[in-house]
């Protein structure tokens, strides 16, 4: 069972970049859609961007449209969201989840697998 880990968190001023990763642990995501989700703190975890499995249509919160790209790699293996024009309400721990190919979308209990998380903080 591919299990997602995250990477690439961290501090960042506003208006900067920041290129967070999801490494498919055990096998690819060949065969399965990819989500990224974020929870600040006292929030609610909320949808930030998805890809589907052909690595085709992708989708994006309103909040990120236009700043953030999520993009897989060739192999399979990575899954990026390529944070631009960030800014304070962008500080959270990002998470990246898995379900089976075609059952992805912006609701996080579509997803089956979870990674721990990565955080992002967003501050002069």
């Amino acid at each position: 069972q591919v299990q997602p880990v995250e990477s690439g968190g961290g501090l960042v001023q506003p208006g900067g970049s920041l290129r967070l990763s999801c490494a498919a642990s055990r096998g690819t995501f060949s065969a399965y859609d990819v989500g990224w989700f974020r929870q600040g703190s006292g929030k609610e975890r909320e949808f930030v961007a998805a890809i589907p499995w052909t690595g085709g249509r992708t989708s994006y919160a309103d909040s990120v449209k236009g700043r953030f790209t999520i993009s897989r790699d060739f192999a399979q293996t990575t899954v990026y969201l390529q944070m631009d024009s960030v800014n304070p309400e962008d500080t959270a721990t990002y998470y990246c989840a898995t379900t089976f190919a075609g059952r992805g979308g912006s609701d996080p209990s579509l997803y089956r697998i979870w990674g721990r998380g990565t955080q992002v903080a967003v501050s002069s």
